[in-house]
């Protein structure tokens, strides 16, 4: 017989039914089976007194590293990490070496991914061979073997051409395409923003080598009719053209990450490669718009762009050291600090950037815990202080901005496929 499990007391939040209401989730073989007022009997009872219980939260934009850089990262640390941070299911980027653009490699971090036992991942397969911009993968094939979605991220698809044709097929195929936004002749051997930038001495990444290519591939999103997702937006100017389009019914969605979110330019008073990402940490005029887009839903997800390197890596001069941050581990505590506990935004929005959307964007499972519903399940202490600690994360990288930073709000619980695989509640 199936065991069941009874998760009680929590709140639930779940804007899909309009819940958000102190009640009882009944869970048997992996499903979501009913939501009440009244507690019945169980093989398996976890009270959650005071705890939010929420639909599994989605990142639907990290990168995993394996195969080709297992020093910065695997397939079973990323998922470990995720599971830390709240996240049931990650959609994995395909800017491994070599890329995820054949089917064989799709098949490759799926399997990586059953072995790790941890959350779900969603392969995402690259647009063109290498992605390079040159030749465009066979989008079906890879589709078939698994990809949730089409992107070339950490590079653009330089070519206008190309891009079109792919998302003529995207669109056939019922896939978006997750555009990485960057006019590499307007940004090459940048490493800030321009202001700290100037500040610093060094070369700057200006807000035009973002906003050029965000207008250019929202139009050729309204030529085409595909489903096009702007990644890890982070100029006003771009967030502008995605509100435009939005208006004029173009099929178009747009992320922004917790950094960019929560910091500006204005941090960065020394060459700290731990502050250096792509695109890089904006002035505070355009990061008060990116949450003016959160809160009046222009920005409909909340994605980390979890970029995970070595120590030895980041402490190259910081001409030399790569781009990104980790961020599965910190990224709900940070969304909490600036949005939820100041009131801008509440849990069922935050449900909708961080669960809901995300799997209406990639088409997967999840968003919801409605009857019938997979059991994937993320439970929150909303008033637990803690200190961001790298030393003590799952991922294998600590290239982290927020050491140090006294946050409220953990993670306490996580279940995916009805099966607890994170717990916090003991000890």
């Amino acid at each position: 017989m199936a065991q069941t499990i009874l998760i009680k007391n929590g709140r639930v939040v779940d804007p899909v039914n309009n819940l958000d209401a102190v009640k009882h989730v009944m869970i048997e073989d992996g499903k979501i089976v009913s939501i009440t007022s009244d507690a019945f009997p169980a093989d398996t009872v976890i009270d959650v007194r005071g705890m939010v219980v929420a639909p599994g939260l989605i990142d639907m934009h990290v990168h995993l590293r394996e195969p080709g850089d297992e020093e910065s990262e695997t397939v079973a640390t990323g998922l470990r990490a995720a599971l830390a941070g709240g996240f049931t299911a990650v959609a994995a980027m395909p800017n491994t070496n070599p890329a995820t653009d054949a089917p064989d490699m799709v098949e490759k971090v799926l399997r990586l991914a059953r072995e790790a036992h941890a959350a779900r991942l969603y392969p995402v397969a690259a647009i063109t061979r290498g992605r390079k911009s040159e030749e465009l993968c066979d989008l079906a094939l890879l589709a078939k073997a698994g990809a949730v979605a089409f992107s070339d991220d950490g590079a653009p698809v330089h070519k206008e051409g190309l891009l079109r044709k792919a998302m003529e097929r995207a669109k056939i195929l019922k896939r978006p395409i997750l555009s990485h936004c960057e006019v590499v002749g307007e940004s090459a051997g940048g490493i800030f923003n321009t202001g700290a930038a100037k500040r610093l001495g060094v070369p700057g990444i200006s807000v035009e080598s973002e906003s050029l290519m965000v207008r250019r591939d929202i139009e050729l999103a309204r030529e085409t009719g595909c489903a096009l997702h702007i990644q890890h937006v982070s100029a006003a100017e771009s967030l502008e053209l995605v509100a435009r389009a939005k208006d004029a019914r173009v099929s178009v969605t747009a992320e922004a990450t917790p950094h960019h979110l929560a910091l500006s330019e204005e941090i960065i008073t020394t060459p700290d490669a731990n502050l250096k990402m792509n695109p890089p940490l904006r002035g505070s005029a355009d990061v008060a718009a990116l949450r003016k887009g959160v809160c009046d839903g222009i920005i409909d997800a909340i994605a980390t762009d979890h970029a995970p390197h070595s120590a030895a890596k980041k402490a190259k001069p910081i001409a030399d050291a790569p781009f990104g941050i980790i961020g599965m581990e910190t990224a709900l505590p940070m969304i909490l600090e600036t949005f939820v506990h100041p009131g801008k935004i509440g849990w069922a929005d935050l449900v909708r950037l961080m669960s809901l959307n995300p799997a209406r964007i990639l088409r997967v499972p999840g968003g919801t815990l409605s009857e019938g519903a997979v059991a994937d399940i993320t439970v929150i202490d909303p008033l637990e202080v803690w200190t961001i600690d790298p030393e003590q994360f799952e991922s294998k990288s600590r290239n982290c901005p927020f050491a140090g930073r006294r946050v409220r709000g953990r993670v306490k619980l996580v279940m995916v496929d009805g099966e607890v695989l994170w717990n916090r509640l003991e000890g």
